[in-house]
């Protein structure tokens, strides 16, 4: 049975998962920001949008931010509890701000994050 949790504490899983990104990893993000949507029951878990780093050219006057989306209903019916929903919500943040730093789907599956 799918895990519920409501819209507040789903965006404090997010907020954790940002938090406990490493450092060193944490240092190379650059003009992006992590939002939270529903989504559909089952489907896409998180989604980025923009240019990734290792793609941009001249750059750094009045871009918007890239955007990773991350899906609430979607990730909470994939997971049995919390702790799974906790797991799932990391590895989707991760995946997604992967993405921002120009890791394709192929390494980010290998690395883990897929």
């Amino acid at each position: 049975m799918p895990v519920d949790v409501d819209p507040a504490r789903f965006e404090e899983l997010v907020g954790d998962a940002l938090d406990g990104l490493p450092d060193e990893i944490a240092a190379l993000l650059d003009n992006v920001v992590v939002v939270v949507a529903e989504g559909r029951d089952r489907g896409l878990l998180g989604l980025y949008e923009g240019t990734p780093r290792t793609e941009r050219g001249q750059y750094g006057f009045m871009e918007m931010p890239d955007r990773v989306t991350v899906y609430r209903r979607p990730l909470c019916a994939l997971a049995a509890d919390e702790d799974e929903l906790v797991h799932e919500v990391r590895v989707t943040v991760a995946h997604e701000l992967g993405h921002h730093l120009g890791i394709d789907d192929t390494r980010l599956h290998e690395l883990g994050f897929g």
